[in-house]
Order: C-alpha cells, then sequence, then structure tokens
C-alpha cells in the first residue's frame, strides 16, 4: 500500500488573551488535542477491530460503524457466529420460491427417463390429491439419474445453505435453514405434486449440502477479501461468487452489496483519504494544524 502525504499545513496564529485569563487557563505545558477528519463519510473500520474481537465492532468505539451495516464478510471467520439478517432471509426465500416454480415448469418439460415421473399417468389424479397420496406413501428409495442425486441435489443444498450463512447464520442456523428447504419446501412440497419423496433426498440434500456449503462460504470469504478477485481478474472472481453464493450474490447485484463491501475492504486497509487536526495553546495565543493523507 503506498501512501502520499496530500497536504500538510501547519496555521500558526496567535490569539490575544487577558493576562487573567492566562493565569486561569493555560496549562504549564502545551497540551495538543487531536480530532480526526474523515474525507467523506465513508467508514474506517480498524483492523484490530476485524482480526482480533470476536464482538467487533460493537465494543469499538461509537464513531465507528454499526454492527447493522456490516456483512458477516467483515468478521473473522467463526462456525458459531450469529448475527442474522431476517429481513434479508425472508427475501432469499421469496427468491428461492420463484425459483421453485420456474424448475418445476423445467422438469415437467424434461423426458419422463430424466426425472422417472409419470406424466400420463400423474395427469390422471387432481394435483392437491396425488400430492396426499404421495406423501402418505414416501419416502422411499428412489430411482433417479445420479446426477440429480448425488450432483444438482447437494449444489442445491449448498446455496439453500448459503442463503443463510451469507445473512449471518451460524453453521447450525444454516444448517436448519437448508433441511426446512430442502424437506419442506421441496421434497414435501414442490416435488411431492409428482413424485414420493425420497430417501437419498431427504439425507443427501441437507447434509451433503450443508458441508458442501460451509465449503463455499471459506471460498467466497478469500473471495471477497481478495476484492472479488482472482487471478487478478473481477470477472472470473464474482463469476465464482455467484456459483459458490447464486442467490445472495443475484440479490447483491441489484442491491449493490459489492460495491458497499468493496468500499469497506478499502477503508479497513486505510486506503482512501484521511486527515487530521489539531489545536494546542502556547504563551502567544494558540497554534494549530491540518494534515490529509491519501493512502493507496
Amino acid at each position: 500500500m503506498r501512501t502520499v502525504l496530500l497536504l500538510i499545513t501547519l496555521i500558526c496564529f496567535s490569539v490575544p488573551l487577558r493576562a487573567t485569563e492566562r493565569a486561569d487557563s493555560l496549562p504549564t505545558d502545551s497540551v495538543a488535542i487531536s480530532d480526526t477528519l474523515a474525507a467523506d463519510t465513508a467508514i474506517i473500520i480498524p483492523d484490530s477491530c476485524i482480526v482480533s474481537c470476536d464482538s467487533c465492532p460493537a465494543n469499538c468505539d461509537s464513531s465507528i460503524i454499526g454492527r447493522e451495516s456490516l456483512s458477516i464478510y467483515d468478521y473473522p471467520y467463526s462456525r458459531t457466529r450469529s448475527m442474522p439478517n431476517w429481513k434479508r432471509l425472508w427475501v432469499n426465500t421469496g427468491v428461492l420460491t420463484g425459483a421453485g416454480v420456474l424448475t418445476m415448469v423445467v422438469l415437467k418439460a424434461l423426458p419422463a427417463d430424466a426425472t422417472a415421473w409419470n406424466k400420463r399417468e400423474d395427469a390422471k389424479v387432481p394435483m392437491f390429491k396425488r400430492w396426499w397420496r404421495n406423501v402418505r406413501k414416501g419416502p422411499v428409495w428412489d430411482g433417479d439419474n445420479p446426477i440429480f442425486n448425488y450432483v444438482l441435489h447437494p449444489y442445491a443444498g449448498a446455496a439453500y445453505y448459503m442463503g443463510a450463512r451469507s445473512q449471518g447464520f451460524s453453521t447450525w442456523g444454516s444448517f436448519v435453514y437448508c433441511f426446512c428447504i430442502s424437506t419442506f419446501f421441496w421434497e414435501y412440497g414442490f416435488e411431492a405434486f409428482n413424485e414420493i419423496p425420497s430417501v437419498q433426498d431427504l439425507i443427501v440434500t441437507p447434509v451433503v449440502g450443508s458441508l458442501l456449503g460451509e465449503a463455499f462460504y471459506v471460498a467466497k470469504r478469500h473471495i471477497v477479501a481478495n476484492d472479488y478477485r482472482i487471478l487478478g481478474s473481477r470477472v472470473l472472481g464474482i463469476a465464482c461468487a455467484w456459483l459458490l453464493d447464486p442467490i445472495n450474490e443475484t440479490i447483491g447485484a441489484f442491491r449493490g452489496d459489492q460495491k458497499h463491501q468493496l468500499q469497506r475492504n478499502r477503508m479497513r486497509r486505510g486506503e482512501g483519504l484521511s486527515g487530521s487536526s489539531w489545536i494546542a495553546p502556547s504563551t502567544n495565543g494558540l497554534q494549530g494544524g491540518v494534515s490529509l493523507v491519501y493512502n493507496f
């Protein structure tokens, strides 16, 4: 990181003081009074807070950015930290609902041998009656394509897990969310309209998906800490971050989350414009100065 001292202005001025004021107010030795100036409304997060303090920035100076404005990626890695953003979790759940409907439309369009759904027979039974019939019969060991059971389902579980993990939930809280989405939202929800709930999906999706999801979370932390760059490329970094966390990265692109994260990264490293001022009493009046520093 390079530092450029843009300006150091030392302003010495004299303010005459009456003799009585000098005797009462001037200390024997000069005392400097410092006042840190922010270049703009940008946020400064000390490394001591982010790196070593598990509860920071809550325990840091009140001038530091509030806890609610930070993401879990601004804190050190922890499997137990819980700072859930429930509003964003509900938004993520709504997006998952829309994605579930779209997925069902796509699966309906696939050949029967890809999904093992007997579409002709299913069409003879009313939709909700068919759902109740499948729920009562399950769960069973299914004969679905292994690509669905052991590749796409774990990836879907990891995406569900990241939907909560990136919003401040602990590993346990994220697993519970993944389990609820994969079990009640999918196996006993959308998919039960077309097939009996699957034993493999009830186990593989939340369990393997959560393990894979935590690996995704660790990988995304490295990408975010490196300003969304991989091999020096931000395009590659953003693409990989999207594959690791499609729900949050898609919504975040519209909310500007990535831009705000990059700003916090720069401030944490001390980059940008900062300054300070000081005033000190002297025997002839007051002395003061201002300095501005731009780090990059």
